[in-house]
């Protein structure tokens, strides 16, 4: 029996050496090890609201446990068409212009794999959501990265401008945005509008966080769609999801709002990656995005007054914070406790003190760019939060 050659041929593709395991999923792991406060992965540790649970109970209990139609149950389509026109004032067709997707992660890669074409590129603003990047590369296209930079995460608009160009197919913007908390102004999306349209690019925008927004007396803070804006609902493509604003991250149900001739592609791509999404929990989605406006009031107070407590411990502590207007995280400068890196920081945090965060090299394209922050979540219970706090008063300590 002769020995077989040794394999010379390349087992892993290319893309996938391009980029790494999610490092926000990784703390939680390492928090889970550690038995440290979980203020890394954006999930909530309270329960989900109780009326939703029960419609999604009683659907599976109604057997609504087979296939839905594709693209989405027609109910659930209908429900996310009727609560569009009543927050973002757009008519939306649910026959032609949504698809419901595993999430809203899918559905961004499945907007970008519908839309773009080997060697085309992408606009993303930096630092970013730990997936756009992985997204890009998986979609072949090549990102062009434009920072945002603190305290007010702004970004230069001759910087903007030189990021476009004829092979530019798309802008991708998360507003409110993750990681920074900032929510875009409307002179910022009309300027980003107006490239979109002067360079013919498609926008992708991620407003998962769309009703988590925090009023100020020295600004206008509100939110603001791009597919709004004059001009771009024809080179639109919206992605949401159920996660954030119903308290249900482990249901993975979201959807895309775009063209007719962009939701075809979608569908297609989207049917090929997961075929759709969980059929009963749609069904519990077409009752929780037919809730009056109180809910989201309520859900805006609570995500304000956890965010106020959350902040002043961070800075008693001894970090530098940078207040979010939107999203629930707060980004924070970690230059005052002496370590060499975010990396080294942050394993500090979780083994020593009990605390786990996002090291910041994570949401940047250059690690080094990232290197003294870290983002802190407080999507939790009043009492994690004040946990974390007694714990990072071993930190302050320390410092």
């Amino acid at each position: 029996m002769t020995t077989p050659a040794p394999s010379t041929r390349r087992h892993v593709s290319r893309k996938a050496n391009l980029f790494t395991e999610s490092v926000i999923r990784e703390m939680t792991r390492e928090a889970l090890k550690h038995g440290a406060v979980n203020l890394s992965q954006g999930f909530p540790d309270f329960a989900a609201p109780d009326d939703i649970k029960r419609v999604a109970m009683q659907a599976i209990s109604d057997d609504i446990n087979q296939y839905a139609i594709t693209w989405g149950a027609r109910d659930f389509r209908e429900s996310i068409a009727k609560k569009t026109k009543w927050y973002l004032g757009l008519d939306v067709d649910p026959e032609t212009e949504l698809t419901v997707t595993c999430g809203s992660t899918e559905g961004m890669i499945a907007a970008m794999m519908a839309t773009v074409d080997p060697g085309e590129e992408v606009v993303v603003f930096e630092p970013y959501y730990e997936n756009y990047a992985p997204d890009a590369i998986l979609s072949d296209a090549r990102p062009r990265y434009v920072p945002l930079r603190a305290p007010d995460w702004s970004f230069d608009r001759d910087e903007l401008r030189a990021s476009f160009n004829t092979k530019t197919k798309a802008i991708i913007i998360c507003n409110p945005n993750n990681p920074t908390g900032k929510v875009f102004t409307s002179e910022e999306m009309v300027f980003i509008a107006g490239l979109c349209q002067e360079f013919d690019a498609l926008c992708f925008t991620d407003e998962i966080y769309e009703h988590i927004i925090y009023p100020r007396e020295d600004a206008e803070i509100q939110h603001i769609s791009m597919a709004q804006i004059p001009g771009m609902r024809e080179r639109t493509v919206i992605v949401n999801s159920m996660s954030k604003t119903y308290s249900v991250t482990g249901w993975r149900v979201g959807y895309c709002i775009a063209p007719p001739e962009i939701t075809s592609a979608i569908r297609k791509v989207h049917d090929f990656l997961t075929v759709g999404a969980a059929a009963p929990l749609q069904a519990a989605g077409a009752y929780a995005l037919s809730l009056p406006p109180e809910y989201y009031e309520h859900l805006q107070v609570e995500y304000h007054r956890r965010r106020d407590l959350l902040l002043p411990v961070l800075e008693k502590s001894g970090f530098k914070t940078f207040r979010p207007d939107g999203a629930y995280y707060i980004m924070t400068d970690i230059s005052g406790f002496g370590f060499a890196s975010d990396i080294e920081f942050t394993r500090h945090l979780i083994r020593e003190v009990g605390v786990a965060c996002v090291p910041g090299s994570s949401f940047y394209s250059v690690p080094e760019r990232g290197a003294q922050q870290v983002r802190f979540c407080f999507c939790k219970k009043d009492e994690t939060l004040l946990l974390a706090g007694e714990r990072l008063e071993k930190l302050q300590a320390r410092t």
